[in-house]
């Protein structure tokens, strides 16, 4: 990725042919290490290539990417039974219970509203 991040910083300075010496310079500049063999990826990639193309492509490659980000344990834990809601409910319960407990030591000796 910040190969990848130093190519389009050089483009966005004005270079519209980052050379593999452009990028190491500016991941130098930063105090990143420059790979050799990523960098020559890179360029090898996106040679003659349009960025504002690549950019799109890979915008309609990730939409297709599932990503539910945890869903699918709430989704689990309702399908495995009515008897999770409850306890999870009774937890939660609970946990509040202790907070409260926590919270009433507020000042912590020094008495400063008092």
């Amino acid at each position: 990725m910040k190969v990848i991040a130093a190519y389009l910083l050089a483009l966005l300075g004005g270079n519209t042919s980052p050379s593999a010496e452009d990028l190491k310079n500016i991941l130098g500049s930063v105090g990143a290490d420059a790979d050799d063999e990523r960098i020559s990826l890179l360029l090898s990639e996106v040679k003659g290539k349009d960025i504002t193309e690549l950019i799109a492509s890979g915008r309609e490659k990730l939409a297709s990417v599932p990503s539910g980000g945890g869903g699918g344990v709430a989704v689990a834990a309702a399908a495995s039974g009515g008897g999770a809601a409850p306890a999870a409910a009774a937890e939660s319960k609970k946990e509040e219970k202790v907070e409260e407990k926590e919270e009433s030591d507020d000042d912590m000796g020094f008495s400063l509203f008092d």
